[in-house]
């Protein structure tokens, strides 16, 4: 658990009769950004929570571990080492930026001069300083946005937990907010990310777990994730009738598209498979004008764990 921000064996959670949490374990490497995938309802907010001390996990759950304290018997320790931006801004509209900021600084028992410090870099880091003088509630949402992260930054937590931070920004905003994340990271904060942006988390995260009816399916890269899903496969197509037969004919697993001169051929998309799949063309004196791999995206994997249930929303971009 040493190079763990957040470890959490057996985490339970439950509301009455109704289980959110059952069982869920969680491993966070330091200096990474960790994406908690679902559906709503899934138990995501519920887990942020917990890990955060906003609500006390069930007493059945196992050791919970977070910044390397024990988060039964040293909540404040915890609190100490993390910052939380929830789905909800908590910028006050009423107040200026950089007010904002400042009463910030005066929660965190900043002195005056080291709170007008910190305020005026971290207003100058995420571009807000112009804005600093003017009322938040005349911000865009992604200038709230960001002066919500400016705000959980001003006590310099290690682990911050951003409970879907980018819900209703703009393309535009979306994409500086990944940006923003990233530098977060680069700066050595841990990051505990949750999300129904698929193509957020593929984006971001270095690893990602997918909750489901309040356990676990699946984790690990995203490209681990996409691997135990079916459905990759290699389309060869080809310009030339003769040649597209004579494919065939050599890969005799492949399914035909008469009309458009394609064969597709399961893969996983691995070197070693595309190698056997040219080497048996080759062997022919076979050549496809156009050769093009489909592995399963995420989507497939939310599919495939949940049974489609609530599929989460997608941004209305092109993947990048």
């Amino acid at each position: 658990m040493t190079d763990l921000a957040i470890a959490a064996n057996g985490l339970r959670k439950s509301y009455g009769d109704k289980t959110v949490l059952d069982g869920v374990d969680l491993a966070v490497p330091e200096g990474t950004i960790f994406s908690l995938l679902g559906p709503n309802g899934a138990g995501k907010t519920t887990a942020v929570k917990i890990l955060s001390t906003l609500v006390p996990p069930d007493p059945a759950s196992g050791r919970i571990r977070v910044g390397g304290h024990d988060l039964a018997t040293d909540a404040q320790a915890v609190r100490a080492a993390i910052g939380v931006t929830g789905q909800f801004s908590a910028v006050d509209g009423l107040i200026t930026g950089e007010e904002n900021m400042l009463l910030m600084a005066d929660l965190h028992h900043l002195s005056k001069r080291e709170g007008r410090q910190v305020t005026a870099e971290l207003l100058e880091r995420f571009d807000l300083t112009e804005a600093a003088k003017k009322p938040a509630s005349t911000y865009s949402g992604g200038m709230k946005r960001r002066l919500d992260i400016a705000m959980t930054l001003v006590g310099g937590p290690r682990i911050i937990f951003l409970d879907e931070p980018t819900t209703g920004l703009d393309p535009r905003s979306r994409h500086n907010m990944w940006q923003i994340i990233r530098e977060l990271v680069t700066g050595g904060v841990t990051v505990f990310l949750t999300t129904q942006y698929l193509e957020e988390a593929d984006e971001l995260a270095d690893r990602i777990a997918v909750l489901h009816d309040g356990e676990i399916a699946a984790q690990g890269t995203a490209e681990e994730l996409k691997r135990i899903v079916p459905g990759g496969h290699v389309r060869l197509r080809f310009t030339d009738p003769a040649a597209y037969r004579s494919a065939a004919s050599a890969l005799r697993d492949a399914s035909r598209d008469e009309e458009s001169l394609a064969l597709r051929i399961p893969s996983d998309g691995s070197q070693r498979e595309l190698r056997s799949i040219l080497d048996r063309l080759d062997s022919e004196g076979i050549e496809a004008d156009e050769l093009t791999v489909h592995t399963p995206d995420l989507d497939d994997v939310f599919f495939a764990l949940t049974g489609g249930a609530g599929i989460p929303d997608q941004p209305k971009e092109a993947a990048r």
